[in-house]
């Protein structure tokens, strides 16, 4: 079964969907979904309580890896390029070519760039952490202002912990 549970944090009401097998997906208010999409609300389900837990040290500069587990729904192809996402180190930024590099497709920068896009869970696998080749922000699914602040939350905490 489907839950969620909700929680402040410096970007706004988070909304943290997953089930028993694990994270399904973490959604800003500026995604526009409907609370019935996810299933039940469930605060004390361990997932979404561990979840929470862990962003919350990550909002707080206490945490630069996640250890929960992911459950979400994509095709070979995504799954492949949300692997690779979770390699990009905590505070450095790479491109779409340096993560079509990473999965073995050096060709594969607009694909890798769809499947991007399509990654339901924001922050823990560091979609934010992609940028465009000549270092501009490019699209992201919560927003570009809210990717500039999570990049410069991870160079704030990245510098602190050196």
């Amino acid at each position: 079964m489907n839950v969620y549970t909700q929680f402040e944090s410096l970007l706004g009401t988070v909304t943290v969907h997953g089930n028993d097998d694990g994270l399904l997906g973490i959604w800003y208010e500026s995604h526009a979904r409907q609370l019935s999409d996810f299933g039940k609300q469930a605060d004390d389900h361990p997932i979404l309580q561990l979840t929470v837990t862990q962003l919350q040290e990550y909002f707080n500069g206490q945490r630069h890896e996640f250890s929960i587990p992911l459950a979400a729904n994509g095709t070979e192809f995504q799954n492949k390029v949300w692997q690779a996402l979770t390699t990009i180190p905590y505070g450095e930024t790479w491109s779409y070519k340096d993560l079509a590099i990473a999965i073995g497709n050096p060709k594969a920068s607009q694909a890798v760039g769809g499947a991007n896009s399509k990654n339901p869970i924001s922050i823990i696998v560091p979609c934010h952490r992609v940028i465009g080749k000549n270092g501009s922000l490019t699209g992201y699914a919560g927003g570009l202002d809210i990717k500039q602040r999570l990049l410069n939350l991870e160079t704030k905490h990245h510098r602190l912990s050196k």
